[in-house]
Protein backbone atom coordinates (compact mmCIF):
# COMPACT_ATOMS: atom_id res chain seq x y z
CA UNK A 1 0.00 0.00 0.00
CA UNK A 2 1.69 3.19 -1.19
CA UNK A 3 0.50 6.72 -0.52
CA UNK A 4 0.56 9.68 -2.88
CA UNK A 5 4.19 10.68 -3.34
CA UNK A 6 3.11 14.32 -3.13
CA UNK A 7 2.14 13.94 0.55
CA UNK A 8 4.63 15.59 2.86
CA UNK A 9 6.19 12.67 4.82
CA UNK A 10 6.35 14.59 8.12
CA UNK A 11 3.54 13.86 10.59
CA UNK A 12 3.83 15.83 13.81
CA UNK A 13 3.04 13.97 17.03
CA UNK A 14 0.89 16.21 19.22
CA UNK A 15 1.21 14.60 22.64
CA UNK A 16 -0.61 16.93 24.98
CA UNK A 17 -3.88 16.92 26.89
CA UNK A 18 -4.23 20.68 26.47
CA UNK A 19 -6.77 21.28 23.69
CA UNK A 20 -5.95 24.96 23.24
CA UNK A 21 -2.23 24.26 22.86
CA UNK A 22 -2.93 21.47 20.39
CA UNK A 23 -5.11 23.72 18.23
CA UNK A 24 -2.54 26.51 18.30
CA UNK A 25 0.19 24.10 17.23
CA UNK A 26 -1.97 22.60 14.48
CA UNK A 27 -2.70 26.05 13.10
CA UNK A 28 0.99 26.99 13.17
CA UNK A 29 1.93 23.84 11.23
CA UNK A 30 -0.77 24.03 8.59
CA UNK A 31 0.74 23.73 5.14
CA UNK A 32 4.24 22.66 6.22
CA UNK A 33 3.63 19.07 7.39
CA UNK A 34 1.77 16.09 5.96
CA UNK A 35 -0.47 15.51 8.95
CA UNK A 36 -0.85 15.20 12.70
CA UNK A 37 -0.48 12.15 14.89
CA UNK A 38 -2.91 12.03 17.80
CA UNK A 39 -2.11 9.63 20.62
CA UNK A 40 -3.61 8.46 23.87
CA UNK A 41 -2.83 11.62 25.86
CA UNK A 42 -4.77 13.98 23.61
CA UNK A 43 -7.55 11.50 22.89
CA UNK A 44 -8.15 10.62 26.52
CA UNK A 45 -8.49 14.30 27.42
CA UNK A 46 -10.42 15.53 24.38
CA UNK A 47 -12.08 12.52 22.77
CA UNK A 48 -13.54 12.20 19.26
CA UNK A 49 -14.63 15.84 19.18
CA UNK A 50 -11.02 16.93 19.68
CA UNK A 51 -9.93 14.75 16.77
CA UNK A 52 -12.57 16.29 14.52
CA UNK A 53 -11.53 19.80 15.59
CA UNK A 54 -7.93 19.20 14.53
CA UNK A 55 -9.08 17.59 11.28
CA UNK A 56 -11.20 20.63 10.50
CA UNK A 57 -8.08 22.82 10.61
CA UNK A 58 -7.03 20.99 7.46
CA UNK A 59 -4.68 18.22 8.60
CA UNK A 60 -4.63 14.54 7.77
CA UNK A 61 -5.11 12.69 11.04
CA UNK A 62 -3.07 9.70 12.17
CA UNK A 63 -4.98 8.25 15.12
CA UNK A 64 -2.32 6.39 17.08
CA UNK A 65 -4.26 4.57 19.80
CA UNK A 66 -2.58 1.19 19.13
CA UNK A 67 -5.71 -0.93 19.50
CA UNK A 68 -4.95 -4.30 21.13
CA UNK A 69 -7.86 -6.37 22.40
CA UNK A 70 -10.11 -9.26 21.43
CA UNK A 71 -11.03 -9.16 17.71
CA UNK A 72 -14.64 -8.04 18.15
CA UNK A 73 -13.67 -5.17 20.45
CA UNK A 74 -11.00 -3.94 18.05
CA UNK A 75 -13.39 -4.25 15.12
CA UNK A 76 -15.87 -2.01 16.93
CA UNK A 77 -13.21 0.50 17.91
CA UNK A 78 -11.89 0.76 14.35
CA UNK A 79 -15.42 1.12 12.98
CA UNK A 80 -15.99 4.01 15.42
CA UNK A 81 -12.66 5.58 14.47
CA UNK A 82 -13.67 5.53 10.81
CA UNK A 83 -16.43 8.00 11.66
CA UNK A 84 -13.73 10.54 12.55
CA UNK A 85 -12.42 10.79 8.97
CA UNK A 86 -8.90 9.70 9.96
CA UNK A 87 -6.23 9.10 7.34
CA UNK A 88 -4.78 6.12 9.23
CA UNK A 89 -4.85 4.42 12.62
CA UNK A 90 -2.81 1.86 14.53
CA UNK A 91 -3.33 -1.61 15.91
CA UNK A 92 -0.73 -3.83 17.61
CA UNK A 93 0.57 -6.69 15.46
CA UNK A 94 0.94 -8.75 18.63
CA UNK A 95 -2.86 -8.80 18.88
CA UNK A 96 -2.70 -11.70 16.44
CA UNK A 97 -4.07 -12.57 13.00
CA UNK A 98 -7.75 -12.69 13.93
CA UNK A 99 -7.60 -9.26 15.53
CA UNK A 100 -5.79 -7.72 12.56
CA UNK A 101 -8.26 -9.27 10.11
CA UNK A 102 -11.17 -7.96 12.17
CA UNK A 103 -9.72 -4.44 12.01
CA UNK A 104 -9.05 -4.69 8.28
CA UNK A 105 -12.57 -5.89 7.48
CA UNK A 106 -14.03 -2.59 8.71
CA UNK A 107 -12.72 -0.84 5.58
CA UNK A 108 -16.03 -0.66 3.79
CA UNK A 109 -15.91 2.97 2.72
CA UNK A 110 -13.59 4.69 0.28
CA UNK A 111 -12.41 7.06 3.00
CA UNK A 112 -11.83 4.38 5.65
CA UNK A 113 -8.62 4.81 7.61
CA UNK A 114 -5.54 2.86 6.61
CA UNK A 115 -4.75 0.11 9.12
CA UNK A 116 -1.16 0.47 10.31
CA UNK A 117 0.22 -2.33 12.49
CA UNK A 118 2.80 -1.60 15.18
CA UNK A 119 5.65 -4.14 15.26
CA UNK A 120 8.08 -3.30 18.09
CA UNK A 121 7.96 0.07 19.84
CA UNK A 122 11.03 2.22 19.20
CA UNK A 123 11.48 2.71 22.94
CA UNK A 124 12.41 -0.99 23.24
CA UNK A 125 15.68 -2.80 22.55
CA UNK A 126 16.87 -6.41 22.69
CA UNK A 127 17.18 -6.37 26.47
CA UNK A 128 13.61 -5.14 26.86
CA UNK A 129 12.24 -7.86 24.59
CA UNK A 130 14.27 -10.55 26.34
CA UNK A 131 12.78 -9.49 29.67
CA UNK A 132 9.28 -10.31 28.38
CA UNK A 133 10.27 -13.55 26.67
CA UNK A 134 10.39 -12.29 23.09
CA UNK A 135 12.94 -12.66 20.32
CA UNK A 136 15.53 -10.06 19.35
CA UNK A 137 14.22 -6.87 17.80
CA UNK A 138 15.16 -7.61 14.18
CA UNK A 139 13.53 -11.05 14.21
CA UNK A 140 10.46 -9.91 16.13
CA UNK A 141 9.85 -7.00 13.74
CA UNK A 142 9.95 -9.29 10.70
CA UNK A 143 7.72 -11.92 12.34
CA UNK A 144 5.08 -9.40 13.40
CA UNK A 145 5.34 -7.41 10.19
CA UNK A 146 4.72 -10.43 7.96
CA UNK A 147 1.82 -11.53 10.15
CA UNK A 148 0.20 -8.10 9.95
CA UNK A 149 0.49 -7.66 6.19
CA UNK A 150 -0.70 -11.23 5.51
CA UNK A 151 -3.84 -10.47 7.50
CA UNK A 152 -4.81 -7.24 5.81
CA UNK A 153 -2.82 -4.40 7.37
CA UNK A 154 -1.97 -1.58 4.96
CA UNK A 155 1.37 -0.73 6.54
CA UNK A 156 3.69 -1.11 9.50
CA UNK A 157 5.23 0.93 12.27
CA UNK A 158 8.90 0.12 12.82
CA UNK A 159 12.15 1.98 13.28
CA UNK A 160 13.91 3.18 10.13
CA UNK A 161 16.68 0.69 10.75
CA UNK A 162 14.26 -2.20 10.20
CA UNK A 163 12.63 -0.84 7.03
CA UNK A 164 15.15 -2.37 4.54
CA UNK A 165 14.68 -5.86 6.03
CA UNK A 166 10.89 -5.44 5.97
CA UNK A 167 11.02 -4.35 2.33
CA UNK A 168 13.09 -7.42 1.48
CA UNK A 169 10.77 -9.83 3.30
CA UNK A 170 7.39 -8.26 2.55
CA UNK A 171 7.85 -6.16 -0.57
CA UNK A 172 8.19 -2.54 -1.58
CA UNK A 173 4.45 -1.82 -1.44
CA UNK A 174 4.32 -2.03 2.35
CA UNK A 175 3.67 1.43 3.77
CA UNK A 176 6.41 2.22 6.32
CA UNK A 177 5.58 4.57 9.19
CA UNK A 178 8.66 5.45 11.21
CA UNK A 179 8.74 6.99 14.71
CA UNK A 180 11.94 7.50 16.68
CA UNK A 181 13.07 10.19 14.24
CA UNK A 182 15.33 12.92 15.57
CA UNK A 183 17.09 15.68 13.61
CA UNK A 184 20.86 15.82 14.21
CA UNK A 185 20.44 18.83 16.52
CA UNK A 186 18.12 16.96 18.94
CA UNK A 187 18.76 14.29 21.60
CA UNK A 188 16.92 10.91 21.44
CA UNK A 189 14.96 11.39 24.71
CA UNK A 190 13.31 8.04 25.61
CA UNK A 191 13.74 6.53 22.14
CA UNK A 192 16.36 3.80 21.66
CA UNK A 193 16.21 2.89 17.96
CA UNK A 194 16.50 6.33 16.38
CA UNK A 195 17.73 7.92 13.17
CA UNK A 196 17.68 11.29 11.43
CA UNK A 197 14.88 12.32 9.04
CA UNK A 198 17.05 12.22 5.93
CA UNK A 199 18.52 8.85 6.87
CA UNK A 200 15.04 7.44 7.52
CA UNK A 201 13.88 8.48 4.05
CA UNK A 202 16.98 6.94 2.46
CA UNK A 203 16.24 3.68 4.27
CA UNK A 204 12.78 3.60 2.71
CA UNK A 205 10.44 5.26 5.22
CA UNK A 206 7.22 6.70 3.75
CA UNK A 207 6.00 8.64 6.79
CA UNK A 208 8.11 10.12 9.59
CA UNK A 209 6.49 10.68 12.98
CA UNK A 210 8.27 13.56 14.69
CA UNK A 211 7.15 15.08 17.97
CA UNK A 212 9.30 16.97 20.43
CA UNK A 213 11.84 18.38 17.91
CA UNK A 214 8.88 20.28 16.45
CA UNK A 215 6.42 20.71 19.32
CA UNK A 216 9.02 21.88 21.86
CA UNK A 217 10.88 24.14 19.46
CA UNK A 218 10.79 27.88 20.07
CA UNK A 219 9.17 28.21 16.64
CA UNK A 220 7.47 24.90 15.67
CA UNK A 221 6.71 26.01 12.11
CA UNK A 222 10.34 26.93 11.45
CA UNK A 223 11.50 23.63 12.97
CA UNK A 224 9.19 21.66 10.66
CA UNK A 225 10.42 23.62 7.65
CA UNK A 226 14.04 23.05 8.70
CA UNK A 227 13.44 19.30 8.86
CA UNK A 228 11.73 19.34 5.44
CA UNK A 229 14.69 21.22 3.98
CA UNK A 230 17.10 18.71 5.46
CA UNK A 231 15.20 15.85 3.83
CA UNK A 232 15.07 17.63 0.46
CA UNK A 233 18.77 18.49 0.31
CA UNK A 234 20.30 15.15 1.33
Amino acid sequence: MKIDSLINPIFCAIDTANFKNAVTLAEQLKGVIGGIKIGKEFFTANGPRGVKNLSEIGHKIFLDLKFHDIPNTVKGAVRAANELNCFMLTVHSSGGPKMIRAASKTKSKKNSALIIAVTVLTSLDNNDLESVGQDKVDKQVIRLGKLAIENGADGLVASAMEVPALRKEIGSDCLSVVPGVRPPWENPDDQKRVTTPSRAIKLGADILVIGRPITQAENPREAAIRISDEIATK
